[in-house]
C-alpha cells in the first residue's frame, strides 16, 4: 500500500486546478501588461482570480489582494512592509512567538539586525498563546504584531480572532501566516481582524511557485522586488498566470468542500491519534481539539525519527518529522522545544498530515506499520535499552 501522508508540505494537485491552468499555458499566454487582445485576455482572467480569491476568504475589495510565488514571499513582504510603516512612525517593536514557521523568524532576525525589537512569546504545552500575555506584551511603540492562524508542525489554531480584536482596538498591525489555515478551516478576514495574511496554493492542491497576500486597505506596502508595475506597481514580474488560476480554482474547491472534508478528516485524524497513543511512552504534540483536521504529530521516546521515516517509507508511508523547510536540519524542532519537549524526545517526532481522499483502511495500515516501527526500532536502541533498565528515567 502507498500512503501519501505529508500533506502538511505539499499537497497533490487536485484534477479542476491542473484543468484550470491549461487554457493559460496553451490559448490566453499573452503578457497581462500587453496592450493587444490576448495580453488583455490574461490580464481579464487575473482580476477575475483575484476576486475569486477576495471572496473566499472574505476580503472587503479584491484590490486587497496581491500574488506572490507563494507563503514566504507574502510573509517577508507584509512583515517588511509593517516595519517600514512603524520605522517612519518611530515605533520599532515587534511581538511574534516562540513556534512560528521561519519564513517570519528569519525575517524578524533580519530586521533585529536593522534595529528593531522582537518579543517572542512562549507557548502552552498544547502551543497556544496567552492572549492575556500578548496584550500585556504590547507597547506604545509596537508596529506589528504577527501570529500564524495554524501551526505548520503541531496543527495547533491560535485565537486569531481574539488576537486581533487586540491588535484593533490598540491600532497595531496584525499579521498572520495563513499557509495552512486557508482552504483548511474558515477564514475570515473581516471577522477575524487581520490586516495582512499570507497564502500558499500548494497547501490546498493548488500548483508550487504561486500564493497571495492579503492586505488590508489602507496599509502601503513596500516593494521586496523592482521592475515592473505588476501588481499595483508593489511586486514587479510577469505574473504567473496559469499559476494564479490554477490558485483560484483549487481554493474555491477546498472551500465548497471544507465542512464535509472537515467532519471526514476530523473523524480519521481522532482515530489516527487514538491508535498511535497506544503505543507505550508516546505523546501527542499540539492540542487534541484545537488542531487542523488532518494533522497528526507524536513523539516517541528511545528512538529517531530520521530512522522512523525511512523505515516507513519501506512500508510505501510519506511522512515527515516536522517543517518541510527544516528537514536538512540536524537540530530537533524548535515548534517541540518550545511546547517543552526535551531535545532527545523531540529528535524522536513524527509527523502524518491526511489529505482529503485518506480513507479509514490507509488509516488502519499506519497505526499498525508505525507500531511496528517503533517496536523494531527500540530493540536496536541503547537508549531505549537503558531507560528499560532504569539507568534512564523515562520521561514519556
Amino acid at each position: 500500500m502507498k500512503i501519501y501522508a505529508d500533506n502538511a508540505a505539499t499537497t497533490k494537485m487536485s484534477k479542476r486546478a491542473v484543468e484550470a491552468m491549461m487554457p493559460y499555458l496553451e490559448e490566453i499566454y499573452g503578457n497581462p501588461s500587453s496592450l493587444y487582445s490576448e495580453g488583455q485576455k490574461a490580464k481579464e482572467a487575473i482580476e477575475s482570480a483575484r476576486e475569486t480569491v477576495a471572496r473566499c476568504i472574505n476580503a472587503a475589495s479584491a484590490l486587497e489582494i496581491y500574488f506572490t510565488s507563494g507563503g514566504s514571499e507574502a510573509d517577508n513582504q507584509a512583515i517588511i512592509s509593517a516595519a517600514e510603516i512603524g520605522k517612519k512612525a518611530g515605533k520599532m517593536h515587534i511581538v511574534s512567538d516562540q513556534i512560528e514557521h521561519h519564513a517570519v523568524l528569519h525575517t524578524l532576525k533580519k530586521l533585529e539586525k536593522e534595529g528593531f525589537e522582537v518579543t517572542y512569546l512562549p507557548v502552552s504545552e498544547s502551543g497556544i498563546i496567552d492572549t492575556d500575555e500578548l496584550e500585556k506584551s504590547l507597547r506604545d511603540d509596537t508596529c506589528l504584531v504577527t501570529v500564524m492562524y495554524a501551526n505548520n508542525e503541531i496543527g495547533t489554531i491560535q485565537p486569531i480572532r481574539k488576537i486581533g480584536e487586540i491588535c484593533r482596538k490598540r491600532g497595531i498591525i496584525f499579521h498572520t501566516d495563513a499557509v495552512q489555515a486557508v482552504g483548511h478551516i474558515p477564514v475570515d478576514v473581516e471577522k477575524d481582524n487581520v490586516d495582512m495574511l499570507s497564502a500558499s496554493a500548494h497547501k490546498f492542491h493548488g500548483p508550487k511557485g504561486v500564493g497571495f497576500l492579503y492586505v488590508k486597505k489602507g496599509i502601503r506596502l513596500s516593494n521586496l522586488i523592482e521592475g515592473g508595475a505588476q501588481e499595483r506597481g508593489r511586486r514587479g514580474g510577469t505574473e504567473n498566470v496559469p499559476g494564479i488560476m490554477s490558485m483560484a480554482e483549487a481554493l474555491v474547491e477546498e472551500v465548497d468542500s471544507m465542512e464535509a472534508n472537515a467532519e471526514k478528516l476530523i473523524y480519521l485524524r481522532d482515530k489516527l491519534i487514538k491508535g498511535l497513543s497506544e503505543i507505550p511512552h508516546s505523546a501527542l504534540n499540539g492540542d487534541a481539539v484545537l488542531r487542523l483536521p488532518g494533522n497528526v504529530n507524536f513523539c516517541f521516546e528511545g528512538i529517531e525519527g530520521e530512522s522512523l521515516l525511512l523505515l516507513l517509507d519501506d512500508k510505501g508511508i510519506s511522512g515527515s518529522s516536522g517543517s518541510a523547510c527544516t528537514s536538512g536540519s540536524l537540530d530537533p524542532s524548535h515548534v517541540l522545544l518550545a511546547i517543552g519537549r526535551v531535545h532527545d524526545v523531540a529528535h524522536g517526532s513524527l509527523r502524518l498530515t491526511l489529505g482529503d481522499d485518506a480513507t479509514e483502511e490507509e488509516v488502519g495500515y499506519m497505526i499498525k506499520s508505525v507500531k511496528e516501527v517503533v517496536e523494531y526500532l527500540r530493540n536496536f536502541s541503547p537508549v531505549w535499552r537503558d531507560l528499560c533498565a532504569g539507568k534512564s528515567k523515562f520521561i514519556l
